[in-house]
C-alpha cells in the first residue's frame, strides 16, 4: 500500500509540474489510462489515483467517455501546497510571483491589524519564539524557515477570524516556497528578522495601524527580495 501511495504521488507530481509550468497546456487531453500506464510502466490503478489527485487540485477535469482534460488556470487551486511546490519547481512566470504577493498584501496586513486587537498572550509567546528561532537559525536553514511559517500562521490565527485562519496552509506554503526561491542562487542579502520584529511589536502593543503598515512593508520587501536578487555582499548570520 505504501509503495502504491508513493507511486501515484510521484506520477501526480510529474504531471502536475508539467501542467503548472506550461509544458502541458490548458485544454490538452491527457492519455487514457491504458496508454498512460503502458507509457509510464505503471499500473492503471496508480495512474487513475494520480489523475484523481490532480482533479482534486483543480488541474484536470475527468469525464466518462470523454477523457481527462487539463483545466484552465483559473480552476487551479493555486494555494494548494503541492501546486505551489510544482509552480516553484522551475522558474515561475514573474507575473505569477507578483500576483502571489498581491494576495499576501491583501490578506496579511489587515490580518495583522486584527491581530493587534484580538491577540492572546499565547499568540505573542508563539510569535516571539518564532522570531528568536529565525534569528538563531536564519532563513537559509529548514529550522529558520519553519519558524517563519509559524510566525505567519500565528498572525492569521491571532486575527480570530476563521476565514482568514483557513488561508493558513496556503499562505504558509507561499511563504515557504518564495523563501526558498529567493535564495536559489545565493543567501538572502537582507536580514528579514527586524521586519518581523516590527510587526510583532505593533501587535504586542495593540497598535493595529502600525501593525498593518509594518506587515505591508514586510510583504513588499519580501517581493523585492524574490524578484530582484541583488549581487555582491550577502547577509549571513553568525
Amino acid at each position: 500500500m505504501a509503495k502504491r501511495l508513493r507511486l501515484h504521488g510521484t506520477i501526480a507530481h510529474d504531471l502536475g509540474a508539467m501542467i503548472v509550468t506550461g509544458r502541458i497546456e490548458p485544454g490538452t487531453m491527457l492519455d487514457n489510462e491504458v496508454e498512460a500506464s503502458v507509457r509510464l510502466k505503471v499500473s492503471r490503478t496508480a495512474y487513475r489515483e494520480a489523475v484523481r489527485m490532480l482533479a482534486a487540485k483543480g488541474l484536470v477535469e475527468a469525464r466518462p467517455k470523454v477523457g481527462t482534460r487539463v483545466s484552465a488556470m483559473h480552476r487551479w487551486h493555486l494555494l494548494d501546497p503541492d501546486v505551489l511546490g510544482w509552480i516553484f519547481s522551475a522558474d515561475p512566470d514573474p507575473r505569477l510571483i507578483t500576483a502571489l504577493f498581491e494576495l499576501r498584501r491583501i490578506v496579511e496586513p489587515p490580518a495583522a491589524a486584527l491581530a493587534a486587537v484580538r491577540r492572546s498572550n499565547a499568540d505573542l509567546k508563539t510569535m516571539e519564539r518564532a522570531i528568536e528561532a529565525m534569528a538563531q537559525y536564519s532563513l537559509a536553514s529548514e529550522a529558520g524557515r519553519a519558524a517563519d511559517q509559524e510566525f505567519h500562521a500565528t498572525l492569521l490565527s491571532a486575527s480570530a477570524n476563521p476565514f482568514l485562519e483557513s488561508l493558513t496552509s496556503g499562505i504558509g506554503a507561499a511563504v515557504a516556497r518564495t523563501t526558498l526561491f529567493k535564495q536559489r542562487h545565493q543567501p538572502l542579502a537582507r536580514d528579514p528578522v527586524p521586519d518581523h520584529l516590527r510587526v510583532f511589536e505593533a501587535v504586542r502593543d495593540r497598535k493595529p495601524k502600525l501593525a498593518q503598515q509594518a506587515m505591508t512593508r514586510l510583504v513588499d520587501l519580501a517581493l523585492r527580495d524574490t524578484t530582484d536578487v541583488p549581487q555582491g555582499k550577502v547577509y549571513r548570520r553568525a
